[in-house]
């Protein structure tokens, strides 16, 4: 169902560009359809704000509720941006103060650069806990990424990530552990998920907080899990948000630190994302790299146009249903008190009876 482009945030235009429906306000007042308001915090640094903000846009507009969508974004003033980023945020996003005094339905939490070996020494850190704490108290349902999954997992449950000896990076298969839950209902019980990150929170420190974990990779460990009250908070460790080529523009940044020798290694390849021919080209470009700085001669260009049309995505069309499903269950929660037939007799916190009307 289409979004409504309340503002001039050019996410709205990059995603009609791509063939989502989204409506201007004065077509959308014209329609008879419930409005759902969800906020996004995006906390990504500058380079990747835009492309969060349509990677969860798209991921909201897929939705097959007949409802329209109102996506407000939001930052922390905290997270240091250029006086570019600076003036895009003033211009376009909302601020918290707004957000806080018109509600939302569901909110949208995305990760974070982090400097600091303790997330409580982030200057994010305390403006973020405010968010969460008022989120948890206000808002149908909070869905973490990364990042906010660490810290809500730190700060409201005592377990601190752990930094693992390498870096969990790829696309890595999945299980669905618990398939009665509704929001993996109608999901594939076997789905690759993209990861991008050095530190993990595990199975055992989710369970150990009363969290229940729904999907988990034996490779990459949890990636979904959800508060004991079903779903007021759900925790992300992967990024199932990731476009195709996400991945891909993160192998190019390190291959960029490298030369630049901020990067001492040609970084390895991400896990089971390369095929094979793919994987044949950088090899290619790897050597030719090597030689060109070891003889004095001109860098070779990063092969990414004969990269990218060879990529594949796997993990897109489940995200979608996850969502849609998260999606599903806010609009039949927060119908309860509008009295709506479908929803008499139907307990929220129990997941059979939620399921069996979503």
């Amino acid at each position: 169902m289409p979004i409504v482009a309340h503002n001039q945030l050019p996410t709205f235009a990059r995603l009609q560009l791509e063939g989502e429906t989204v409506l201007t306000p004065d077509k959308a007042r014209h329609q008879d359809i419930r409005e759902m308001h969800i906020g996004l915090l995006n906390m990504m640094p500058d380079a990747a704000l835009a492309a969060t903000e349509r990677q969860f846009f798209r991921l909201v507009g897929e939705s097959n509720l007949i409802v329209q969508f109102y996506v407000h974004p939001f930052t922390i003033p905290a997270v240091p941006r250029s006086a570019e980023a600076r003036a895009y945020v003033e211009r376009y996003y909302d601020n918290f103060e707004q957000i806080r005094k018109d509600g939302l339905d569901a909110l949208i939490i995305t990760g974070a650069n982090v400097t600091q070996p303790n997330l409580a020494a982030e200057p994010f850190w305390e403006p973020l806990i405010e968010v969460i704490d008022w989120a948890v108290d206000n808002v149908t349902s909070t869905l973490c990424s990364c990042l906010a999954t660490h810290a809500v997992m730190q700060f409201r449950y005592g377990q601190k990530r752990r930094h693992m000896d390498a870096k969990t990076w790829g696309v890595y298969g999945h299980r669905v552990l618990e398939r009665a839950h509704p929001l993996v209902n109608d999901v594939n019980t076997v789905f690759d998920v993209p990861h991008s990150r050095f530190n993990d929170v595990s199975r055992e420190q989710f369970e150990a907080s009363g969290m229940k974990v729904l999907v988990a990779s034996e490779a990459a460990g949890v990636h979904l899990a959800v508060s004991e009250d079903l779903f007021r908070v759900i925790f992300f460790q992967g990024h199932p948000e990731y476009d195709t080529v996400s991945l891909l523009k993160e192998f190019k940044r390190e291959v960029g630190l490298f030369n630049t020798g901020r990067r001492a290694d040609f970084p390895p390849f991400p896990q089971n994302y390369f095929n094979l021919q793919v994987a044949a080209i950088l090899d290619e470009y790897r050597d030719r790299l090597l030689h060109a700085r070891a003889s004095g001669g001109v860098l070779p260009e990063f092969p990414e146009a004969l990269i990218v049309p060879r990529l594949d995505n796997t993990w897109h069309d489940t995200a979608e249903a996850v969502i849609n499903n998260w999606i599903g269950m806010v609009y039949q929660t927060t119908n309860f008190d509008r009295k709506l037939p479908f929803a008499e007799g139907i307990d929220p916190d129990d997941p059979l009876q939620l399921r069996s009307v979503l």
